[in-house]
């Protein structure tokens, strides 16, 4: 079985996203075969980090939870933007981005079980490695799913005390759903804190390893979203910190 590894902050604006495209296209480029599902169904986007279009699909996630197609139709090979010398596979599984998709998301609901059991099926269909869930922010039902089900839980997080409080109602709610690893990102953190600071600060509220600290970046900011971040920019400090959290895992 795949290891089963959920991405998930309690407000927007973390860089949750972004993390979860960076982890999986690190995988694979380290020869794991990678599934990434976008489960952020009402404001689906980690689709643009790829360089796809929600026109390149012919199914999308909301098509396989509305009953018209298997899971592993909306499975979308995205490995050839990771580069040539990649030696593993990333499928990225998006949700519609499409408006009217997302309000009859939000007015009709869908079956979670379903969800849970395409996990499942799609890990077996694509014999993968990893999964990876990039979920909605906050707590909502697909989300609690989501931790349900998994081995390791990233909980993204800034150093701001919106984000502190928050955090940790998510690591409580991850504990009484006995996540066997949770581990913290601390993410845009400011050029003026101190790293061990941030680190000591955090573990000792949390009780938790912090697995890596991410400064503000010019760098990541000036790509826009429109790109992996550690496939530009395989030699720098950031994507090493990606790779020490990984290890973790």
């Amino acid at each position: 079985m795949a290891k089963i590894v959920s991405v998930h902050s309690f407000r927007g604006g973390t860089g949750k996203s972004n993390t979860t495209a960076n982890l999986g296209a690190l995988l694979a480029m380290e020869g794991r075969r990678v599934g990434v599902v976008d489960t952020d169904i009402q404001s689906p986007g980690i689709h643009v980090l790829f360089q796809v279009k929600e026109a390149d699909f012919q199914f999308v996630l909301n098509d396989f939870l509305w009953g018209r197609c298997e899971i592993e139709q909306t499975a979308h090979d995205v490995t050839d933007v990771l580069g040539a010398d990649t030696q593993g596979r990333l499928f990225l599984i998006p949700s519609s981005a499409n408006a009217a998709d997302i309000a009859r998301i939000l007015n009709d609901g869908y079956d979670i079980q379903l969800l849970s059991d395409g996990f499942k099926r799609l890990i077996d269909k694509l014999n993968l490695d990893i999964l990876l869930i990039d979920t909605h922010p906050g707590l909502n039902e697909e989300t609690l799913l989501s931790l349900a089900i998994s081995n390791a839980l990233i909980v993204v997080m800034r150093p701001d005390y919106q984000d502190y409080e928050g955090t940790g109602i998510t690591v409580e709610v991850a504990r009484e759903l006995e996540v066997p690893n949770i581990l913290l990102l601390v993410n845009k953190t400011p050029a003026a804190f101190d790293p061990a600071d941030v680190r000591k600060r955090v573990e000792e509220a949390y009780r938790l390893p912090v697995g890596a600290i991410i400064p503000h970046s010019d760098d990541i900011m000036a790509l826009a979203s429109h790109e992996v971040f550690v496939t530009r920019f395989p030699g720098h400090a950031i994507t090493e910190q990606y790779r020490q959290l990984l290890e973790q895992l």
